[in-house]
């Protein structure tokens, strides 16, 4: 018999990796981090500006600070992305000291990859992909939302509404960015998290 060729082999190949991480199993995997079953089904800002059907990733951390300091340090992310700096900040590292005037909040504004759309001052920021990018990682919404514990404690939590993938390439390249996420905004969270608690301990030192 003679061997299969190697084309029709890659093709194989590609196919069945194309089934497996079209599996909407395999992608719920890194759709959610650290979440309640309510935090997977409550409403976000940024719902609002995503047309059906879509999914949302959603990554939450408990903060050891008051909610106006934790939104005082998502208002940096105009500034740095704060995750991982070597692969998507150039390798600068993300200030750990407050930027003057980052605070000053305006819609239009780009953070991240997002341009501001909405905001309530110690309670969220909402942002829509700016065009440019886009064409990279399709339409996408975020909502960065503090909901307050007590005076002194609060949750942090993350949605990225995403369009649902309709064909087979597409349910790849959703899983695909699903584990992107998971791994860069995991990071981005604990760091926020650890700043924010610094800012928060010097307050209570002070």
């Amino acid at each position: 018999m003679r061997p299969e060729p190697q084309q029709a082999i890659e093709r194989c190949a590609w196919s069945r990796v194309r089934r497996v991480l079209g599996t909407a199993q395999v992608r719920d995997l890194a759709r959610y981090w650290n979440v309640t079953a309510e935090e997977r089904t409550a409403a976000y800002p940024c719902d609002r500006y995503m047309h059906a059907p879509y999914e949302a990733f959603l990554r939450a951390v408990d903060v050891d600070g008051p909610p106006e300091v934790v939104f005082r340090w998502l208002c940096q992310l105009k500034v740095a992305p704060y995750s991982y700096d070597w692969i998507d900040n150039r390798g600068r590292r993300s200030p750990r000291s407050l930027t003057p005037g980052a605070e000053i909040l305006e819609l239009g504004q780009g953070f991240l990859v997002f341009r501001l759309v909405e905001f309530e001052s110690n309670r969220h920021i909402t942002g829509v992909v700016q065009p440019r990018f886009e064409r990279v990682f399709g339409r996408l919404a975020v909502s960065y939302i503090v909901e307050p514990r007590d005076a002194d404690r609060c949750r942090l939590v993350s949605c990225i509404d995403v369009p649902l993938p309709t064909s087979a390439l597409g349910k790849v390249r959703q899983t695909l960015l699903a584990y992107g996420d998971l791994f860069m905004m995991r990071k981005q969270l604990l760091t926020l998290k650890c700043c924010a608690e610094q800012t928060a301990e010097g307050h209570t030192n002070s």
